[in-house]
C-alpha cells in the first residue's frame, strides 16, 4: 500500500519532460561539446565566407559571356576578365549593390576585393555573429538531443554529482569507462558545471521525478548509482528508478546502516553504508594504517593495484583458485559471491567469475 501510494505521489509531481520539443530541454539536457577557442571559430567563419566567394567567381566566370560591362567595355561582345568576375562576385555576396560611385580601373577594382571586402566581412561578423552563433548553437544542441535520446543504450546513470558522485565516476572512468557513457543527473547547477566540464552528460533535475529519470534514458540504462545526500531521497530514487528500469543494476548508498533494508526492498541491488564504512578504515587506521593505504590502492582502478572482475579461462576450468597464477579473493557463480575458501568453489567451474588483484601497470 506504502509503494502504491508512493507511486502516485510521484506520477502527481510528473512533468512530462519526455514528451517536450527537443528544443525546449536544451537548458535540462545538456550534451558535452569540444572547446573551441574564439580564434578558431572567426577563422572558420573566416574560411566559409572566401569559399563562398571563390565558388561565386568560378560560377560567374564560367558563364561569363554572360555578363556585360557597361562601362570598362566598348563592346558588348568582350567577354569579362577573371577580376571582373571576381569584383562581380565581391560586390554581389556583400550585398553592396550598383550605386552611382563604382570602380572602372582594375587597380580601384582590385582595392575593393582586397581591401574594402575583408572589411566588410570582418564587419558582418562582429555586427551579427553572436546572434548567428547563438541560433546556431541552441539548434545543434537540440539536434543532439534528439539523436542522443534516439540512440543511447547499457549507459549509467549516477545521481548526485557530490563527492560520493564524482568519486563513483572517476573510479569507472579510471576503469576504462567512456565518460560519454555516463549521465549525471543533480539539481545543483554548480555540480553539473563540472560534470559537463568532465565530459559528461547532464541532466538537471530531481531524480524522484520519473519523468527526470525517463530524460537521461533510464529504462535503457546498464546501472544506476544513486549518491544522493539524504537517505530518504536515495530510497524514493531508488524506488522510481527499479519502476523504470527493471534490469538495471541499482546500486545506493546510504548514510545510516538502518535504512539499508530500505534502499533493498525499494529494489536496490546493492548497498554502500558510507557512514559505517567510513568509520572502519578510521578505526583501522589508529593501529594499521598502512592497511588503510593499501585498501585505498586496491579502490584506484587507473594505478597501483585493483580489484577487478574476469571470467574463468577454459584452462583453468577445474582447478582450485587459491592455485590460481592471479591473486584470487572471492568467485561469483550463479549470480552469488562465494568467498575463495569456500569448498563450493575447490574447483572452478565454466562460467563462474573470479574477483582478483590485479596490476594496472602491467596491464597497461
Amino acid at each position: 500500500m506504502a509503494r502504491g501510494r508512493l507511486r502516485r505521489r510521484l506520477a502527481a509531481i510528473d512533468q512530462n519532460l519526455t514528451t517536450r520539443p527537443d528544443a525546449d530541454l536544451v537548458d535540462i539536457l545538456r550534451i558535452p561539446e569540444p572547446f573551441v577557442s574564439p580564434t578558431q571559430r572567426i577563422i572558420r567563419r573566416i574560411i566559409y565566407a572566401l569559399t563562398a566567394l571563390f565558388a561565386a567567381v568560378m560560377i560567374v566566370y564560367l558563364d561569363r559571356h554572360g555578363y556585360r560591362d557597361i562601362e570598362s567595355s566598348p563592346n558588348p561582345d568582350d567577354p569579362l576578365s577573371f577580376l571582373d568576375c571576381f569584383y562581380y562576385a565581391t560586390v554581389s555576396l556583400s550585398t553592396t549593390g550598383y550605386g552611382d560611385i563604382t570602380p572602372v580601373t582594375p587597380s580601384a577594382r582590385l582595392t575593393n576585393v582586397l581591401v574594402i571586402t575583408p572589411l566588410r566581412v570582418a564587419f558582418l561578423i562582429v555586427l551579427i555573429g553572436t546572434t548567428v552563433e547563438t541560433l546556431t548553437t541552441q539548434s545543434r544542441q537540440a539536434l543532439k538531443i534528439q539523436r542522443w535520446r534516439s540512440r543511447v543504450r547499457n549507459h549509467t546513470i549516477v545521481v548526485g554529482y557530490g563527492t560520493k558522485g564524482r568519486t563513483a565516476v572517476a573510479a569507472m572512468v579510471g576503469d576504462e569507462v567512456a565518460p560519454a557513457d555516463i549521465v549525471v543527473v543533480d539539481e545543483d547547477p554548480a555540480a553539473l558545471e563540472r560534470a559537463k566540464s568532465a565530459g559528461l552528460v547532464t541532466v538537471r533535475g530531481n531524480a524522484t521525478d520519473s519523468e527526470v529519470l525517463r530524460l537521461a534514458s533510464a529504462q535503457h540504462a546498464k546501472a544506476i548509482i544513486v549518491a544522493t545526500n539524504r537517505d530518504d531521497a536515495a530510497v524514493l530514487v531508488t524506488l522510481t528508478a527499479r519502476e523504470l528500469a527493471p534490469n538495471a543494476k541499482i546500486i545506493a548508498a546510504v548514510r545510516e546502516a538502518e535504512n539499508q533494508h530500505l534502499l533493498e526492498q525499494s529494489g536496490a541491488d546493492s548497498t554502500v553504508v558510507t557512514s559505517e564504512t567510513a568509520g572502519r578504515l578510521l578505526g583501522i587506521a589508529v593501529q594499521t594504517p598502512s592497511v588503510v593505504e593499501m585498501m585505498e590502492d586496491l579502490l584506484t582502478p587507473d594505478a597501483g593495484f585493483a580489484i577487478a572482475e574476469r571470467e574463468v579461462e577454459p584452462k583453468e576450468v577445474g582447478g582450485s583458485p587459491r592455485h590460481n597464477p592471479d591473486i584470487v579473493l572471492g568467485v561469483v557463480r550463479g549470480g552469488q559471491l562465494l568467498r575463495v575458501d569456500d569448498p563450493k568453489v575447490d574447483a572452478l567451474e565454466l562460467g563462474d567469475r573470479l574477483l582478483y588483484i590485479r596490476s594496472a601497470e602491467s596491464e597497461r
